[in-house]
């Protein structure tokens, strides 16, 4: 027993500040890669070369020659092959790294504010089956997603998203960026899923919605045309056909890290919900 716990407790003893921090930053890199590639298919990928290094070592201790030479000559190509499959999952993670969440704009209760607008729109776009994508800024900047559409800046309402989401409007098809309390930009052009497992099974403005939730922390809403059936993306994952209290509770997690007391206001300038919805109808 005391041959099995020297050894440790010597390495004990050269443990120090210095070592201690070292293996805190390398476990954190860890956990954050892992957390990314759980449940995608690049978790697959990496069992499949954890399957190839098992029969190299493998090759290796049973002497077999030309196998352990065959998977030696393919293993420097290894790393460039890993940047190639990987290049959306190691983005997503030094994005994930790199995320300057106490830098966010706004404060709880313009986000809070924010959520009820969006709730607001989103609930009579769902009863009158109106198609619309709204993706909220969080901490990584959309500039380049915002530069593709209108420019609007304006101040975040629920008139003014039903406006723009109105059939047959000109900028009924594209994105809305929201950043804080203010609409950035409208009929914003938004990259595509590239997961085989999605692509030809959704829509494009839920395989939009995917797409830069793949590639930013943004949160993205999507209101099916032809179903009037509220979906909810992030971190490249969707939930789908979920209530109006559910997406309610993915917002305030999302953007204000706290519970949401939602507020149904009246319409505006004298409409009611029923005289909106059949105006959005028409």
């Amino acid at each position: 027993m005391q041959q099995i716990l020297a050894p440790i407790l010597e390495a004990l003893q050269k443990l120090d500040f210095r070592a201690v921090i070292d293996i805190l930053a390398v476990g954190f890199l860890i956990y954050q890669f892992v957390s990314i590639v759980r449940g995608r298919r690049a978790a697959q990928i990496l069992t499949g070369l954890m399957v190839l290094l098992g029969v190299y070592l493998g090759a290796a201790f049973a002497g077999l020659e030309l196998l352990r030479t065959v998977l030696q000559t393919l293993a420097p190509y290894t790393a460039f092959a890993l940047i190639v499959m990987f290049q959306s999952d190691i983005r997503r993670l030094l994005a994930r790294i790199g995320r300057r969440w106490w830098m966010g704009f706004g404060s709880r209760a313009e986000r809070r504010e924010s959520i009820d607008e969006i709730l607001l729109a989103v609930e009579q776009m769902a009863r009158a089956r109106t198609g619309a994508l709204i993706v909220v800024e969080r901490d990584i900047g959309l500039r380049t997603f915002i530069e593709s559409g209108v420019n609007m800046d304006a101040m975040l309402s629920r008139d003014l998203l039903l406006a723009i989401f109105h059939p047959g409007a000109a900028m009924h098809d594209g994105a809305v960026i929201v950043q804080g309390d203010r609409i950035a930009a409208a009929a914003c052009f938004l990259p595509l899923t590239t997961n085989p497992t999605v692509a030809s099974s959704k829509g494009t403005r839920h395989r939009a919605a995917m797409g830069v939730t793949e590639e930013t922390d943004c949160v993205a809403v999507v209101v099916s045309e032809e179903t009037g059936k509220i979906s909810v993306a992030s971190h490249g994952e969707m939930e789908r056909d979920i209530s109006i209290e559910m997406l309610e509770e993915r917002l305030a997690t999302h953007l204000t890290r706290g519970p949401v007391s939602r507020k149904v206001r009246p319409a505006r300038s004298g409409s009611s919900p029923e005289r909106m919805e059949s105006e959005t109808r028409r």
